[in-house]
């Protein structure tokens, strides 16, 4: 009980955080000053970095937004970075935050449409290796012409709408199984404990799948992530150019991967391979019955819209028919407008899942552009820049990867492109030997990236959407889940590399 205003002052702090996460904030709150005042912004920039990432770590804990931003906003106000420079990154990240903004949302009109599809699927295909790659495939193809936060948003829609399903039986809302006819309450409630937690460990390695397969088919195209076109476009190179020059390594990085996700399930390794409990399947085979028996007239022409309009949406997206922001907004209006919802506050549910993240995104912009003001990462460019060019590509494929890891994959690739173009330009480098360094910083920032939430939007989406707490996904489960990943991929497109040159 709160007695006086300080103590409620302290209480409201984070809120339900705990009291020892509460004290490392404000510790870090404290300390950045000093550490600026005695040893300077570089060292200072590191480690605001750090304490960045270890509100990412406990997200679960605190969502990253309010740590986070109190970090962000000292920074600005110590001078490791200025309210300009914070600006100019969050103008050109815009599209990324326009497709934050209005496709998640558009994707949240199209759910009941996902949830049909996909849980015939889950019911139809009984082996885990081969839902398992389906999700991984599924997910590496839709990314190579679409984009990773979409698919993204399609695979959290889809997992959040069977745990809502399922989690209604695990609460005794709804169903009750036959075969428990006869067992007592307290076995059932214990019964349904167990496979609820089966289940959540199910859905965990669907998910990490799905997402890694975002990064497998987003490497692979000129449009699969943001850093793609801005690599291609410094290069002067179109689509089926991009295509054939990352080939060499994409392809043996797409069969590896796929070969790692089979071998993940095989083996149940690090919580993977874990089955769909009998009784779930035995729920959502009611569940999708019920439906189905339930389902007017005006239901099927409401999945019939967002089948169609799913159709408009692969195809405006393939053929880029404008930013994936704007394609999104035109979603959401022909879904709202042909399926009767016009009410303010239907429309205002799409966005809640969304605007949190876009809002740590713009926070993450803020720790970017300290990274950029501050020059953190120019020591290492230059030191690999210095190297034997024999040695650059691998070298460059590995500081790119490693910077990745704890920055974002788009900033560390605008870094390097734009050093070696400087380089090629002042008639330091050939035009071959950029070609070959242009390849390194494109397959660099998107395959070892996938090592932690950090490196890739589509992770991070993840990490902090409304599913990862309901499957317990932290950002310690999904580093662990994604490294036998990160080591098969990244090993593979380093060997690639330095054969394919």
């Amino acid at each position: 009980m709160t007695n006086t205003l300080p103590q409620a002052l302290v209480k409201n702090f984070l809120g339900n955080s705990p009291v020892w996460y509460k004290q490392a904030i404000i510790g870090f709150l404290v300390l950045n000053p000093i550490i600026l005042f005695t040893m300077g912004p570089v060292i200072t920039g590191w480690l605001l970095i750090f304490e960045f990432i270890f509100t990412l770590a406990l997200a679960l804990k605190c969502y990253p937004l309010q740590p986070g931003g109190l970090l962000a906003i000292e920074a600005i106000v110590i001078g490791l970075a200025s309210p300009e420079s914070v600006s100019h990154e969050v103008e050109a990240n815009l599209e990324v935050i326009l497709l934050l903004m209005f496709m998640v949302a558009g994707i949240y009109f199209m759910k009941s449409m996902l949830l049909w599809v996909f849980t015939r699927i889950l019911l139809k295909v009984r082996s885990k290796i081969t839902i398992s790659l389906l999700f991984s495939f599924s997910a590496a193809l839709l990314s190579a012409f679409l984009d990773a936060l979409t698919v993204t948003a399609v695979l959290i829609s889809v997992g959040v709408g069977f745990y809502a399903v399922y989690h209604k039986v695990a609460s005794g809302k709804t169903y009750h199984h036959p075969d428990h006819d006869h067992a007592d309450d307290h076995t059932v409630q214990q019964n349904h404990k167990q496979d609820l937690e089966q289940f959540r460990e199910f859905l965990r390695s669907l998910l990490m799948h799905g997402a890694v397969g975002t990064a497998l088919g987003g490497v692979c195209t000129l449009v699969g992530e943001p850093q793609n076109l801005l690599i291609a476009e410094k290069a002067g190179w179109d689509f089926i150019q991009f295509f054939v020059l990352m080939a060499p390594i994409t392809m043996p990085v797409l069969v590896a991967g796929l070969i790692t996700c089979a071998l993940l399930e095989k083996f149940k390794i690090l919580g993977y391979g874990t089955l769909l409990p009998e009784n779930v399947r035995n729920v959502l085979l009611d569940y999708a019955g019920e439906e189905d028996a339930k389902r007017t007239m005006r239901d099927k022409a409401t999945l019939l819209i967002q089948a169609v309009v799913a159709v408009f949406l692969v195809i405006a997206l393939a053929l880029h028919l404008a930013a994936v922001g704007i394609i999104g907004l035109t979603v959401i209006i022909l879904l709202t407008a042909f399926n009767g919802v016009v009410e303010e506050h239907q429309i205002g549910k799409a966005f809640e899942e969304a605007l949190p993240f876009t809002a740590l995104l713009v926070v993450f912009f803020s720790i970017v552009s300290v990274i950029h003001d501050q020059h953190l990462f120019q020591p290492i460019i230059q030191a690999v820049l210095d190297m034997d060019p024999d040695s650059q590509p691998g070298v460059f494929f590995i500081a790119n990867g490693v910077l990745s890891a704890i920055s974002d994959n788009v900033f560390v690739a605008t870094v390097y492109i734009n050093e070696v173009v400087d380089a090629y330009n002042a008639g330091n480098i050939s035009r071959e030997h950029f070609d070959v360094l242009a390849i390194a910083i494109n397959t660099g920032t998107n395959i070892p990236s996938v090592a932690t939430p950090n490196g890739q939007a589509a992770f991070l989406f993840l990490l902090t959407s409304a599913i990862a707490p309901l499957i317990r996904l932290s950002y310690g489960r999904m580093v662990l889940m994604a490294l036998p990943y990160t080591i098969v991929m990244s090993i593979t497109a380093y060997t690639a590399l330095m054969i394919s040159h």
